[in-house]
């Protein structure tokens, strides 16, 4: 038996499922001496791909994209939900880039650059988490006078079995926090050199070669998102009872499972590509490479994976808790930002500098961070009281930040 497999060209954008395309996959199979042709489309290059896909794209944009909307609307916790919003975007960031990057599937290139956009953003994810958790339980200060001095718990299962006879100390939350930091910054440099290696066609998904990039890339990559989720993971350990109260385990689990699951799923592709699972796709119209198909796949699956994340998220990140907070102790309603502003002030870096800048200068090492607030209301959440992260327009507090001197060492 002899077959022989062409490829159907990518149909036009808005064009109907059922459009025959220009090249057609065919089979050749003898039937009495005499070939048959069996259409067999590549289901990603149809429009019914495109379609499925942007359905759940759109549908997550919309879920998150209202909550984003009603977040900044109930700004009255700006220190927790600058990071909230922040997290909240990986959803419509994941979902769009990975949608356009299947529009384009054809071309051989895009999808290296888009793919640089959606994990340049995961970096930041890890670290607004952390920072979110810190805000829960008011900054470092206020979390080493719970944890200084009490004995890590030695398990092989939580990967704590090397710490065994270590304690809590001011140099192991400046541990977590450089641990995700540099995740900031080795994503965006890998990001920068994927692109920079695809230019000048040393780049290749899938090419564990040692004369391509795609094996150090992958190599550095793994080993600092690996170093960033296990300090993510070593601080929820130590602070699982203080952060009790505001669900810790459905949020960490939500933002790991994003990222590990775009993660893994992407070097499960590679393997199945370098074990030849995955076929290039090559016509007189058409010449698209196995990592691009591999990415292909990725990118279907992750706007798929969108609309539960969105879903779960919703829930994960509710902005309910902070409408009830608008009402202060005396039934006031207390003043509420423009959305414009607030969605400016959640997006300014500045905050991830000052934290690089006091996590990694020398100056600054041996010191915990204390935010205190000057004519603040307390805000009042049942019978919890709120005042260490509130600021709103019109009677906005100022913020200071006291430097604690430290000597410990994790």
């Amino acid at each position: 038996m002899i077959v022989v497999t062409g490829v159907m060209s990518a149909p036009e954008l808005g064009s109907s499922a059922t459009t025959p395309a220009a090249a057609p996959n065919f089979s050749w199979m003898p039937n009495d001496g005499s070939p048959t042709a069996v259409e067999q489309p590549i289901f990603l290059m149809t429009t019914a791909a495109q379609a499925i896909s942007g359905f759940f794209v759109w549908t997550a944009l919309l879920i998150t994209c209202h909550q984003i909307y009603m977040h900044l609307r109930c700004y009255s916790c700006p220190n927790e939900q600058r990071y909230i919003v922040r997290i909240l975007f990986i959803v419509p960031i994941y979902a769009f880039d990975s949608w356009l990057s299947l529009l384009f599937f054809t071309n051989d290139q895009y999808y290296v650059y888009f793919g640089t956009v959606r994990d340049c953003y995961e970096a930041f994810v890890i670290y607004n988490f952390l920072s979110l958790c810190y805000e829960y339980l008011g900054g470092e200060s206020s979390i080493m006078s719970e944890i200084r001095g009490k004995s890590i718990e030695s398990s092989c299962m939580y990967g704590t079995c090397c710490l065994w006879g270590k304690t809590y100390s001011i140099g192991f939350l400046r541990f977590c926090k450089q641990a995700t930091l540099q995740f900031c910054v080795v994503k965006p440099l890998m990001a920068i050199s994927t692109v920079i290696l695809q230019v000048f066609g040393k780049y290749r998904d899938g090419d564990f070669d040692v004369t391509s990039g795609y094996l150090y890339v992958t190599i550095i990559y793994n080993i600092s998102v690996s170093l960033a989720l296990y300090a993510l993971f070593l601080f929820y350990f130590a602070t699982r009872d203080l952060l009790s109260p505001y669900s810790p385990v459905l949020k960490f689990f939500m933002v790991k499972s994003v990222i590990f699951l775009s993660f893994w799923q992407g070097m499960l592709l590679a393997i199945l590509e370098k074990c030849g699972a995955i076929p290039k796709i090559h016509s007189a119209n058409v010449s698209v490479g196995e990592g691009t198909v591999a990415a292909g796949y990725q990118d279907f699956i992750i706007c798929v994976e969108m609309f539960f994340a969105a879903l779960a998220l919703r829930h994960a990140f509710t902005y309910k808790v902070y409408a009830d907070k608008r009402l202060d102790a005396q039934g006031r309603c207390a003043p509420m930002k423009s959305i414009s502003s607030s969605l400016k002030e959640t997006m300014n870096p500045h905050d991830i500098v000052q934290d690089a800048i006091h996590n990694f200068s020398p100056a600054y090492q041996q010191y915990t961070q204390q935010s205190t607030l000057e004519h603040g209301p307390p805000w009042r959440n049942g019978g919890h009281v709120i005042s260490r992260s509130h600021s709103v327009s019109g009677g906005r507090d100022n913020e200071k930040t006291l430097l604690l001197s430290s000597d410990d060492e994790f």
